[in-house]
């Protein structure tokens, strides 16, 4: 069979003042072409496929077209959809009865039986090719603390708990499969050695735990199509174990990443190929230059931007290539701005950043006494209550109340 593996698409994201709509439109059109051309048996997205937990009705109407338009193209086609971090678990599979008949699947949250107890069975889901199953998907959301089973004497109850949970659907599809039929994972987590893109990707931080272990896979998956890392890549170097990253650029810090997604083939129960397929960009984003410089080094570089070689006039000034130019100050300079867009008036480029930088300013985004407010928009709630628990009792805060902490917090985001 072969499949899809898309994620992070983060339908209604807004860099700066930029709005994505006509990025993620190209994408998804483009997307269906691929999917037609490479004659794909299903599409797996693992996650995050809105930017927030409240997207817009267009980012929502975005998404189902897309949906309707994929089955319509390939009536077989198989999708199976898991939420991100970013998503609302129960806004994402409100459509599901209307998605069911359709061979559409959406695990927003960990699904429950009327005890309370885990469905495991519902996080199982078949994959066919002519109707046949060929492989048995585990279909595992982004998990939050009251979403793990409970283990007794845990060092770590989260990270034992999701452990757990994924040992418990992987017998699960163990005892379905038929000999010759694959088991694919799908997870929205941050595994150990992942690289991360600090501007746009939202650390998942719970009770002191950072990334989990690829060791939660074991030999009898055949493949692991995992969501939340923007830059595609492989987990410890292995070939199965596999993030595809993000269709578009999210931050400015991404604009040297291959955007991608992957085609995977597999051969009964075992892994063939995985062929990246790369993501045609809409629209350009330009750092200016590379590194930081003084104001006039700045002014020539931007003078000599081939402008024509990434632009298209007749397109519209939609399509002009987003801008974030890099300055060396001595000193505050207020009217900087008003200066850069006067420089670059008439030119096809939208200035979106300024990002400064001054004499002796250490570059770690993690000094207190460097605060800019860059800094302050990539602070996540755990950092802050860390920081503020050691500044009031001069020590680390407990495991425990970083598990309460985190409990608390992104309970809120499954409403």
């Amino acid at each position: 069979m072969r499949f899809i593996h898309t994620s992070d698409w983060h339908l209604g994201q807004t860099l700066h003042s930029a709005e994505r709509g006509l990025e993620h439109q190209h994408f998804l059109d483009w997307l269906i072409i691929a999917l037609e051309q490479q004659q794909a048996d299903a599409l797996l997205i693992a996650g995050d496929v809105f930017d927030n937990a409240n997207p817009s009705a267009s980012s929502q109407k975005q998404f189902y077209r897309f949906l309707q338009q994929a089955k319509a193209r390939l009536p077989k086609l198989d999708i199976v959809i898991i939420a991100g971090n970013h998503d609302s678990p129960g806004r994402l599979e409100a459509p599901g009865p209307l998605l069911d008949g359709m061979d559409i699947s959406v695990i927003g949250m960990v699904p429950r039986l009327t005890d309370g107890s885990i469905d495991i069975t519902a996080m199982v889901l078949p994959l066919r090719q002519n109707d046949e199953i060929v492989a048995w998907c585990l279909a595992v959301p982004f998990l939050r603390p009251g979403d793990v089973p409970r283990v007794e004497n845990a060092s770590d109850p989260y990270m034992t708990g999701i452990a757990q949970l994924y040992k418990d659907v992987t017998a699960h599809a163990l005892s379905l499969r038929q000999p010759g039929q694959a088991v694919i994972a799908m997870g929205h987590c941050h595994m150990v050695g992942g690289e991360i893109s600090e501007d746009s990707e939202r650390r998942i931080v719970i009770g002191g735990t950072e990334a989990l272990s690829a060791s939660m896979f074991g030999n009898e998956i055949t493949y692991a199509a995992l969501g939340h890392l923007h830059l595609a890549q492989r987990v410890g170097k292995q070939e199965h174990l596999r993030y595809c990253g993000s269709p578009l650029p999210l931050s400015f810090s991404e604009v040297d990443y291959q955007h991608q997604v992957l085609c995977v083939d597999i051969e009964g129960d075992k892994l063939t190929q995985v062929t990246p397929l790369h993501v045609p960009r809409t629209v350009q984003l330009l750092r200016i230059p590379k590194q930081a410089a003084a104001l006039p080094t700045v002014l020539d570089a931007l003078d000599g931007l081939d402008l024509a070689s990434i632009t298209d006039a007749s397109k519209g000034r939609h399509y002009d290539p987003y801008l974030e130019v890099r300055v060396k100050l001595e000193a505050p300079e207020p009217g900087l701005r008003a200066r850069i867009e006067s420089y670059i008036e008439g030119k096809p480029l939208r200035l979106l950043k300024i990002d400064t930088h001054y004499p002796g300013k250490a570059q770690d985004d993690n000094s207190d006494e460097q605060a800019t407010q860059d800094t302050l928009d990539r602070l996540q709630p755990e950092d802050i209550f860390r920081r503020l628990y050691h500044g009031k009792y001069l020590q680390d805060a407990p495991g425990d109340m970083l598990q309460a902490f985190g409990e608390l917090l992104h309970g809120e985001d499954t409403q």
